[in-house]
């Protein structure tokens, strides 16, 4: 079935290049087809070519191959804050997969790259969300560290009010002041009503703290702001398993959530597959 779908899209975009081809393929989450794509293709290499295999390579898990696409498509245009911020994360993910001796420099060099993409666009959203979580979570000889989160949080305030509200959020919980973190959540989705991720921020959050009623309102008014989002399905099922409540459901949603059609925002289905395994272990 796989084969016939890939096949029938490739027969409706004859038409149209490689890269529109591919891109189709990836927003599909068929991220092997997307390299195999651009692998063969005859146009010249640039950069939006070089990041969509460093995107596909990325979610294929093959981080190394990745910052080399990145790297690649980074010097076709060094000044292009999207390319040096996923160089950082695909660092990142190397770190995070690699041995503890080779880990700390991985590390740093996800740091490097993601204050790099800052300075080159400190309006790119995400390379200063990522630097922020960056400064958030590393310990303080990887450059990590509150006060820079919080120093860098300002940024944020002038990119996205909301945004900033969940990165307070964020901080508050790191110093366990949940009450405090719970009315940021409150006023990042307030902000954002129709931002399905702000509203599950804050319906994960009250499942965590036992407002158990109150997070499945929340969810519920998730599913009405975007009916179609999977990503709903994944948030219950996570919320359930991580309170070891409405494990059946929970099973039930994963399911329906790995068969679904997915984008690339979405968790991925191996994520799904690994959270399942956490219920039906036993």
């Amino acid at each position: 079935m796989r084969v016939f779908i890939v096949s029938l899209l490739l027969s409706f975009c004859a038409a149209a290049s490689d890269l529109d081809v591919a891109q189709k393929l990836y927003d599909r989450t068929d991220y092997q087809a997307t390299l195999d794509v651009l692998k063969k293709s005859a146009e010249s290499k640039t950069g939006p070519t070089w990041e969509l295999a460093g995107k596909a390579a990325y979610q294929l898990g093959d981080f190394k191959k990745s910052i080399e696409f990145f790297e690649k498509a980074s010097q076709a245009n060094p000044s292009k804050s999207t390319y040096v911020n996923w160089l950082g994360r695909a660092w990142g993910r190397r770190a995070e997969t690699a041995n503890p001796f080779m880990a700390p420099g991985y590390a740093s060099k996800a740091r490097q790259y993601f204050e790099q993409a800052v300075a080159l666009n400190p309006r790119d959203v995400e390379a200063v969300n990522d630097l922020f979580s960056y400064y958030l979570e590393a310990p303080g000889f990887l450059g990590g560290g509150m006060d820079k989160a919080m120093n860098l949080a300002e940024q944020i305030r002038t990119n996205d009010p909301a945004e900033y509200h969940f990165a307070l959020a964020q901080i508050a919980q790191r110093r366990k002041q949940y009450d405090l973190a719970e009315g940021q959540l409150r006023k990042a989705a307030e902000l954002a009503p129709k931002q399905v991720g702000r509203v599950l921020d804050l319906a994960k959050f009250l499942a965590r703290r036992g407002k158990y009623g109150e997070s499945e309102t929340i969810f519920q008014q998730a599913a009405s702001v975007d009916p179609s989002s999977k990503r709903i399905l994944f948030a219950r099922a996570e919320a359930y398993i991580e309170t070891n409540r409405n494990l059946d459901l929970a099973k039930k949603l994963l399911n329906e959530y790995i068969h679904a059609p997915l984008s690339p925002d979405d968790p991925s289905r191996d994520d799904a597959r690994r959270l399942l395994k956490r219920v039906t272990a036993d």
